[in-house]
C-alpha cells in the first residue's frame, strides 16, 4: 500500500520538471529581466533589417532585427534644457571612437593634467596653455544632428545627458554592431 508521502515525491518531481520545461520554452524576449539589459545574440545574427526605438518615458532603447525584438538597454537621455527630441530619424553616421566637440575638459598642453573638467566650449573660455579634450562617446550612432546613442560609464535611470542617449558600454557595442547608416530610429515618450 502506498503512503501519501511516497506519492508526494513523484508528484513534486513531475511539477518541478514541468516548471523547468516551461522556463526553457519561454522565448528570450519574454524572459528578459524587467530592470536590466538584455540581448539575444543568436536572433540578432539571423539577419533582417534593423530598427531602433528609444522610449524616453521608460529610459530604454529597443533593437529590432527583421521586426523581432533582439535587445533592450537602459539609457539616460537628455536632461531638462537639453532634452532628446521625439521623432522619426535614421542613423546618419557611426563612429567607434568618437569624442564630443562641445563637452569635455581643458587639459594642460605639456602634462595632460585636467585643468578644468565639465566644460562646454560654447560657454567656457580655454585657459592659456591648455588644449580641449572632448568627452569620449564610443560606439557613437548619430541619428539627429549631433545627437546619437553612445557608450557611457554613467547611465543613471533618468535623463541626465546634454541630449544624447547614453548606454552601458556592453550594450552600446551590441547596438553599434547590428545597425547601419540609414537604420530607422524612432524616439517616443
Amino acid at each position: 500500500m502506498h503512503t501519501s508521502r511516497q506519492l508526494q515525491i513523484p508528484i513534486l518531481h513531475i511539477f518541478l520538471m514541468l516548471c523547468l520545461l516551461a522556463l526553457i520554452a519561454v522565448p528570450p524576449a519574454m524572459a528578459k529581466p524587467r530592470g536590466g539589459n538584455w540581448f539575444d545574440d543568436r536572433a540578432a545574427a539571423r539577419g533582417g533589417g534593423a530598427s531602433i526605438r528609444i522610449d524616453l518615458s521608460e529610459q530604454r532603447a529597443y533593437l529590432y532585427k527583421g521586426g523581432k525584438l533582439v535587445g533592450v538597454s537602459r539609457i539616460s537621455s537628455g536632461k531638462r534644457g537639453y532634452s532628446t527630441r521625439p521623432g522619426h530619424f535614421r542613423v546618419l553616421s557611426k563612429h567607434p571612437h568618437h569624442r564630443s566637440s562641445i563637452y569635455g575638459s581643458y587639459v594642460d598642453r605639456r602634462t595632460g593634467r585636467v585643468v578644468r573638467s565639465n566644460v562646454n566650449t560654447r560657454k567656457h573660455r580655454r585657459p592659456a596653455g591648455t588644449v580641449y579634450r572632448g568627452a569620449k562617446m564610443n560606439n557613437y550612432i548619430r541619428f539627429n544632428g549631433g545627437i546619437g546613442l553612445h557608450a557611457s560609464g554613467h547611465v543613471p535611470r533618468h535623463p541626465a545627458s546634454h541630449g544624447c542617449v547614453r548606454m552601458p558600454p556592453h550594450m552600446a557595442r551590441k547596438f553599434y554592431r547590428h545597425v547601419r547608416v540609414g537604420t530607422p530610429v524612432r524616439v517616443t515618450h
